[in-house]
This record gives structure tokens, C-alpha cells and sequence, in this order.
């Protein structure tokens, strides 16, 4: 289960970041590294910083394959995503779901602490999507007042409360990321947003 959830993820955001280059009309070859350094973007910066290396999908080609197909799938279906951001945001959401509970697990394989490993889920869910908004020069998704790295912190505490319970990993897994997919659908739908400061 959790390396079916991991290479889902992949391929979600690897959409994600096929679809937003084609948005701003890159080339072909633009949107293959944009949809790559989305996929890869935070699971590369999780390694390095737990000194896993190489890191993961270096070491298996699986990932790489199916970060082709994702990409593959966004030009050939391009015209079938009518509503372009709707689809975005929803392969964004699912990769946001998945890497933060990736994250988790790999911190918890090298014993760090339960504030640390949350910390690395939020970067592993987040850093590809900061990666591609600003090689395509948005505003990245996380500096907005969009709820976004703030519910993978709630994904991980609700990840660790539920560990207490005992309950299979395959349940723990799929709960976690259904609890962070849903309440972004939730935060977008009904416009919750953590306040601004003023400037003033």
C-alpha cells in the first residue's frame, strides 16, 4: 500500500506540473522537466536532508516510469481537462495527501522525532509545488493565503494520533491522506484561509 500511495503521488503531481507548464505554453520538452522536478522536487530534498542518497528515484526506475506516463497522459488528454485549474488543483491535492504521509514514514525509518518527521512530510509534499511555480513563475501555492502546508501539519498530527491506536499501516496510510485531501477540498470550497497581517 505504501508504495502503491507513493508512485500515485507521483504521477498526480507530475500532472500537475505537466498541466501548469501547458498553461503557460511551454514547449514540449519545458513541460517534461516541469511535470519531472514537480514529481521528484520534495522526495529529493527529504533524502538530502536524511542522508539517503542516492536518492529514492534515483534508485528506481519505477518512478521515472511513471512520471513519463503522467506526463504522457496530460498532453494526450489535454483537451479532455476542459476546466485546466479545476484539474490541476485536484492532482495537486491528491500528490499534497500522499508525499506528506511519505514524508512521515521516512522520518519515522530513521527514528526522528514526531515534530521532525512532520516537518519533513510538509516539505516532501510541498517543496515540488514551490519548485514549479516559480520555474513558471507563479506565486508559489504555500506563500498564498491558500490553506496548503498548514493541513499537512494537520495530516501529521492526525497521522501520529491515530498511530497510538494501533491500527494496520494500510488503514493508518489511506485515513491519513484522505483526511489531508479532504480538508483542502473542504478549504477551498468553502474560501477558509488563515488571516493576513496587516501591513500597516
Amino acid at each position: 500500500m505504501f508504495h502503491l500511495l507513493d508512485l500515485i503521488g507521483t504521477m498526480a503531481f507530475a500532472m500537475s506540473g505537466a498541466l501548469t507548464a501547458m498553461h503557460k505554453r511551454l514547449d514540449p520538452f519545458g513541460v517534461f522537466i516541469i511535470a519531472f522536478v514537480t514529481a521528484v522536487g520534495g522526495g529529493t530534498l527529504r533524502d538530502v536532508l536524511i542522508g539517503r542518497t542516492p536518492v529514492g528515484w534515483m534508485q528506481d526506475l519505477q518512478y521515472v516510469y511513471v512520471i513519463i506516463l503522467g506526463f504522457g497522459f496530460a498532453i494526450l488528454f489535454r483537451k479532455k481537462f476542459d476546466r485546466l485549474r479545476t484539474s490541476l488543483f485536484l492532482f495537486d491535492t491528491i500528490g499534497l495527501g500522499v508525499f506528506t504521509l511519505i514524508g512521515l514514514e521516512k522520518g519515522l525509518e530513521k527514528g526522528l522525532h514526531p515534530v521532525i518527521c512532520i516537518a519533513l512530510g510538509t516539505m516532501t509534499a510541498c517543496f515540488g509545488g514551490v519548485t514549479r511555480d516559480i520555474l513558471c513563475t507563479e506565486i508559489p501555492t504555500i506563500f498564498r493565503r491558500e490553506i496548503y502546508a498548514t493541513i499537512c501539519i494537520l495530516g501529521g498530527i492526525v497521522f501520529f494520533a491515530l498511530k497510538k491506536l494501533n491500527l494496520d499501516n494500510d488503514i493508518l496510510y489511506v485515513v491519513t491522506s484522505v483526511v489531508i485531501i479532504t480538508v483542502r477540498l473542504l478549504a477551498v470550497k468553502f474560501k477558509w484561509f488563515l488571516p493576513a497581517f496587516d501591513h500597516k
